[in-house]
This record gives structure tokens, sequence and C-alpha cells, in this order.
């Protein structure tokens, strides 16, 4: 009914307990439910577009890090202190 993986198996459990308390109450309602782990896109403007914000945010966080020890460092030498 479900694969080992505990992500595919807990949606199929909810959907079975849920089918049954249903029934249980002589409801003829059912609840569908479904698992998609990861977010896809068929269209390759959005995965370019998902590429380039990602790589701009790289980019800004690799230009911001680098100076960011060199200040700590200089911080520390000035106060002499050590770690």
């Amino acid at each position: 009914m479900c694969s080992a993986e505990p992500i595919n198996c807990f949606p199929v459990l909810v959907n079975i307990l849920s089918n049954s308390f249903l029934r249980l109450f002589n409801s003829t309602a059912r609840i569908r439910v479904w698992s998609e782990p990861f977010y896809s896109t068929q269209s390759p403007e959005v995965k370019r577009d998902i590429f380039f914000i990602c790589l701009c945010y790289l980019l800004v966080l690799a230009a911001g890090l680098p100076p960011h020890f060199a200040v700590s460092s200089m911080e520390d030498y000035k106060v002499k202190s050590m770690h």
C-alpha cells in the first residue's frame, strides 16, 4: 500500500485513517491525500528564473562573507583579543 519511505507512507496513512473515520460516521464524502515533496515545474523559463535568482543570491553571499571575517579579525587585532 505504501513504500518504506516515511515521506510517502505518512500521506497514505492519513488518507486511510481519514476515510475510515468518515465511513464510521456514515458519510459518503472521501478525503484524497497526495504528496509531492519537491515542487516540480515543466516550464524551462521558470527553471531558468529560479536558477538565476539562486545564482544572484549566492554571488551576493560570496561577496559579503569574506569582508565580514576580515573586519572581525581586524577588530580582534585592535582589541588584542585571543581565541
